[in-house]
């Protein structure tokens, strides 16, 4: 296959996460395996991207690694070997982590192992079987509904897998900023031929990775691709030292649909990752903003006890929350490129956001400057922007007081974080303000 190419030309964006995802799309990810591998690899064309493997029985907080699974090929036939449900036809037709299974089966024995939708007939159902031993096959409800009405006597069943000792794979991308603190994004990547969850979440922290490595950064910054939960736990136990530096974390996920962008908080509740998101989504007036719980993707990881990291996750929609969930409707028509050029802005803006967060002190005398002597007042005021420029102008004037950092000011005057941003360049490049190293702990 050729190179993955990453555009990182605000038009183009959205299109080359689209044109990612389709190459990772056939793909057979799971817990573990080569589908897992193939991805990493295919990320790691563009990125430097280091790909860990974490061997079969290695403890990991209080889990264990398990054991790799392979699957070569399974089918459902009828007596005269015609496949019925053909896993070359979908990957998500073999229940993730099917044992291997070859049998002659009577239509009521074989009932009990197939899985189907009946409110959405049409779907194939993703589901997984993982340390239970078990097997099974999902297809359309319709299909159930015709082989129930019409019964053949026997089927031919195959699933050729197998467990073995092998490994686990989690990818990761380090990008050292000025300082050795962390920001951590954070995409799982075990899901099988499923493109909103979480190829957009995949795909889209490639390309924030790609951009970041081309911009002056003071955090450094890590991109973790893992299997979810496993995975997740995998990374926190190989790097317990060292997760005290981590400053802000972001789980991506289910991005690329139409629908409006969720938060939802970390474990701390008003962490500075919580608030500096809400004032971006601001900007977006039918978001939503979620209180922590312990149900979800891998912010619950994060955010568990004995490590309780400021860990959000950023979505379009929760979990469960839009028709193609975990069904084979979750194809790659689910992701619009300008949606995904949306979210990447979005994400964009919150590392603008978390990189330019500061506390500001005032370096001139005591009560308001005379902005006039400085040449910024007037010009200042004449910008069309409504007089906001100037107003946070006063409040950043007001508020610099070694106490105040920007995601502050701007909850208190309800002005968007960027403006902030963009008036204290202009303060600092004019000698009025001047920043603090660090933001205030929370």
């Amino acid at each position: 296959m050729p190179a993955t190419n990453l555009q990182l030309d605000t038009a183009d964006v959205g299109q080359s996460i689209c044109e990612l995802a389709a190459r990772l799309f056939p793909l057979h990810r799971s817990l573990t395996g080569e589908g897992n591998r193939e991805t990493l690899h295919c990320l790691a064309e563009s990125l430097p991207l280091e790909v860990h493997a974490v061997a079969t029985g290695e403890s990991v907080l209080d889990w264990r690694v398990p054991q790799e699974w392979r699957i070569r090929d399974a089918f459902i036939a009828d007596a005269a070997g015609n496949r019925i449900v053909d896993y070359r036809q979908s990957n998500l037709h073999v229940v993730n982590g099917s044992v291997g299974v070859q049998a002659t089966l009577p239509w009521s024995e074989l009932r009990s192992h197939l899985h189907s939708l009946p409110k959405q007939p049409d779907a194939i159902p993703y589901r997984t079987d993982f340390f239970q031993s078990g097997w099974g096959f999902c297809l359309p409800h319709r299909l159930v509904e015709q082989l129930e009405n019409a019964p053949q006597a026997t089927y031919q069943v195959c699933i050729d897998a197998e467990y073995f000792d092998g490994e686990l794979n989690y990818g990761e991308i380090a990008l050292p900023g000025s300082c050795p603190e962390q920001v951590v994004l954070y995409a799982h990547l075990c899901h099988p031929s499923l493109a909103n969850d979480n190829l957009a979440g995949i795909c889209l922290a490639a390309h924030l990775a790609q951009w970041l490595r081309s911009t002056p950064r003071r955090y450094s910054y890590r991109i973790v691709f893992a299997p979810a939960t496993l995975g997740a736990i995998t990374w926190l136990a190989r790097n317990e030292q060292a997760v005290s530096q981590i400053r802000h974390g972001l789980v991506l996920t289910l991005l690329g649909c139409q629908s409006p962008f969720t938060y939802k908080r970390s474990r701390r509740m008003h962490a500075a990752i919580d608030r500096i998101v809400a004032r971006c989504l601001a900007a977006y007036p039918d978001s939503e903003i979620r209180p922590f719980t312990p149900i979800g993707y891998d912010e619950r990881q994060f955010c568990s006890p004995g490590f309780n990291l400021p860990f959000g996750c950023l979505m379009r929609s929760g979990p469960g929350e839009f028709p193609e969930y975990h069904t084979s409707h979750d194809n790659l028509a689910t992701l619009k490129s300008e949606v995904l050029a949306e979210s990447f802005a979005l994400c964009k803006q919150v590392l603008e956001a978390i990189e330019a967060e500061r506390i500001y002190v005032r370096k001139d005398a005591k009560g308001e400057p005379c902005l006039g002597r400085y040449g910024i007042y007037r010009a200042l005021g004449e910008r069309d922007d409504r007089g906001r420029f100037q107003e946070a102008m006063m409040w950043l004037l007001n508020l610099a007081d070694g106490e105040h950092s920007l995601v502050d000011m701007a909850e208190q005057s309800q002005l968007p974080l960027s403006l902030f941003e963009d008036v204290a360049e202009t303060l600092t490049a004019h000698g009025l303000v001047e920043s603090r190293h660090e933001l205030q702990r929370r």
